[in-house]
């Protein structure tokens, strides 16, 4: 199901409806591999029936940079979190490499992410790197979105770049994704939006020079143009709200942790484009 004649006023802005995404007959290719940008919509979805990539949506020079890893300009960070990985710091005398090989270690894991632990918890990616760095590396813990995590989120999550995204649901996280379901469908803020209003029902319509997308994040963290930095996942939901007037949930909290498993969720069957370019 796809709302398709759409002429809406959407945050104070006029949504005008298009006849085809910016990138529909595209085909994105990275490094020799061909990647799935659209999939029949996974099972719990019920007002849609295809997902796409958030690149579809972007203008054919956009498309390019995520295309050439010497030209998307998320390599830059990447390369700052190689340093890290193997750089010493906190009391135990430990760099990430004392543990972890190599960054390879982690293919897979963005693919299934975030997840319940044997605690019971839902956790991130986030949550586990700076519990390395406090409990084993007795390092300061860093900042949810500043840039020495959000480099090292791309630089763990391209070990599983064009992996198909396969976020569990069912059994413990039923409970996290059901929250963030509910979340996701809540009306907020000045200007009384969901996710959903944008998200769900007006992908693909132009908003002022804007192209809406599903809000898919199976490439975050993403390098958008319009910040000229990598961006977290609860970073663009903090985003999000405050362009709806909403008053943004924590970063790392309970509610957009639950609301990161759902979205998640919504790309099941896409692959993996960490590190990905966005307007």
């Amino acid at each position: 199901m796809k709302y398709n004649s759409i002429t809406a006023i959407v945050a104070g802005l006029v949504v005008v409806s298009t006849s085809a995404f910016a990138g529909e007959d595209s085909v994105l290719t990275i490094e020799g591999q061909e990647f799935i940008t659209q999939a029949a919509a996974p099972a719990h979805m019920e007002n849609v029936d295809t997902i796409y990539s958030g690149w579809v949506f972007r203008t054919d020079e956009t498309q390019a940079l995520e295309m050439d890893d010497f030209d998307n300009p998320s390599f830059v960070f990447v390369e700052q979190a190689e340093e890290l990985f193997e750089t010493v710091d906190g009391s135990a005398g430990k760099a990430c490499v004392s543990c972890h090989e190599s960054p390879e270690a982690f293919a897979g894991l963005r693919a299934k992410m975030p997840r319940v632990n044997d605690a019971g918890e839902l956790e991130t990616l986030p949550e586990l790197i700076n519990g390395c760095r406090t409990e084993r590396m007795g390092a300061e813990a860093w900042k949810w979105s500043g840039g020495q995590m959000s480099g090292m989120l791309a630089l763990v999550g391209l070990q599983s770049r064009g992996d198909i995204v396969d976020v569990a649901i069912d059994g413990a996280a039923a409970p996290f994704f059901e929250k963030g379901k509910e979340l996701y469908y809540t009306r907020v803020g000045q200007l009384d939006m969901s996710c959903a209003n944008c998200h769900e029902d007006n992908y693909g319509n132009m908003i002022r020079a804007d192209h809406l997308s599903q809000g898919q994040i199976n490439g975050f963290p993403t390098y958008r143009l319009k910040n000229t930095k990598l961006n977290t996942i609860h970073g663009r939901f903090k985003g999000c709200m405050k362009n709806i007037r909403a008053t943004p949930f924590k970063e790392g909290g309970e509610e957009f942790k639950a609301l990161e498993l759902y979205v998640a969720s919504r790309a099941n069957g896409l692959m993996v484009e960490t590190p990905s370019v966005r307007n």
